[in-house]
Order: C-alpha cells, then sequence, then structure tokens
C-alpha cells in the first residue's frame, strides 16, 4: 500500500514553501525518525496549528515529568484503544514497542491493556485513563486517592490527565480527518 499524497482525505496541502524553522523541524524528523509523521504533515497547511500542536505535544509528552516517556506512550495508546483511533494506535503503539523493549506490551496495549502482565502504578494508571476517557465526568476523589496510593504525586496526576485529554482531542481530529499513519510505524520494533 503506497501512503496518500495529503495525510488526510481532505484536501488541505502543506504551505508551500515550508517556513524555515518548519523546515528544519521536518529535516530534524526526517533524520531522527526517518519520516515526517503525518500528523505533522496534516498541520502543515497551517504553520500556526503546526506550531500549536507541536509546542503541546512535546510538552505533554517530551518535557521534565514524573511520568517517564513509557508512561506517556501507554496513556496515549489507552486512550487510542477506547476511542479506536488507527493513526494513533498505530504511531503510539510503534512508541510503546520501542520504549518498552517488548513488542507483546505494545500489541496487549493496543488490544486489551487488561491482558499485559502490569505493576500495579500501571495498572492504576490505565483504569483512570480509561474512565477519563470513557466518563470523565464520574471521576471522584476516591479515583485520585487510587493513584497516590500507587505512588503517584498530585503533579503527576495532572499530568495523566493531560495527557489523556491530549489524545483524546487529537484522536477524533485523527478519526474524523481520515488521517493515516505512516506506514513505517507498522513494522516498528517488532
Amino acid at each position: 500500500m503506497t501512503e496518500r499524497p495529503l495525510p488526510t482525505a481532505l484536501d488541505l496541502p502543506p504551505v508551500d514553501p515550508l517556513p524555515e524553522a518548519t523546515q528544519r523541524y521536518f529535516d530534524i524528523c526526517e533524520e531522527k525518525l526517518g519520516m515526517v509523521p503525518n500528523v505533522l504533515r496534516a498541520h502543515a497547511f497551517d504553520v500556526a496549528k503546526l506550531d500549536a500542536f507541536t509546542a503541546l505535544y512535546n510538552e505533554l509528552m517530551l518535557a521534565d515529568s514524573g511520568l517517564s516517556k513509557l508512561e506517556r506512550e501507554m496513556i496515549a495508546v489507552c486512550v487510542s484503544a477506547v476511542n479506536r483511533c488507527f493513526y494513533c494506535l498505530t504511531a503510539h503503539g510503534a512508541a510503546v514497542r520501542a520504549l518498552s523493549g517488548d513488542p507483546q506490551l505494545g500489541e496487549m496495549l493496543v488490544m486489551n491493556w487488561r491482558v499485559a502482565d502490569l505493576s500495579p502504578r500501571h495498572h492504576a494508571m490505565l483504569a483512570f485513563t480509561e474512565k477519563v476517557t470513557k466518563t470523565s465526568a464520574e471521576v471522584v476523589e476516591a479515583d485520585r486517592e487510587a493513584l497516590r496510593s500507587v505512588g503517584f504525586s498530585d503533579r503527576d496526576i495532572w499530568d495523566i490527565v493531560n495527557v489523556a485529554g491530549f489524545f483524546n482531542m487529537t484522536n477524533r481530529v485523527a478519526s474524523a480527518t481520515d488521517m493515516r499513519p505512516n506506514e513505517a510505524y507498522h513494522s516498528q520494533a517488532r
């Protein structure tokens, strides 16, 4: 299967030429990842939106946090599994496989996180993430206390909620625009 010329079903071609800073960012992606993720290509029709998206993504997923990068990717996959987001399950499932060194873990989280042999910390984190995704208005203090009881700080809980919220938003955008993952994700870290 070949990648379509645009990463979504919408006719929104990228700004041409890309601003110098954006082109540098894409060049870094190409150098480090071997590709420019289609989610970035999808936003490239509006550089201000691309910059806002990447700034928030980088802050939530890559900045200092009490959550490891793997934990944040696990949250992304849990949310995406509930929402059945093909793009994010493919891309972030690959990230879980790569960061954990465990291809089975990536597949289990994509299909049903409960079948994975998780620590109490990770089980509580994903149960909370699932509840935030399905019924956020029903989250109560006991849910936050369950996270504290396995070692999460209030700051960590804030980060869990924000990562879950971000992926609930991006899942909806990706699904509603038929955003397709880069083919390379399918074979990574297997």
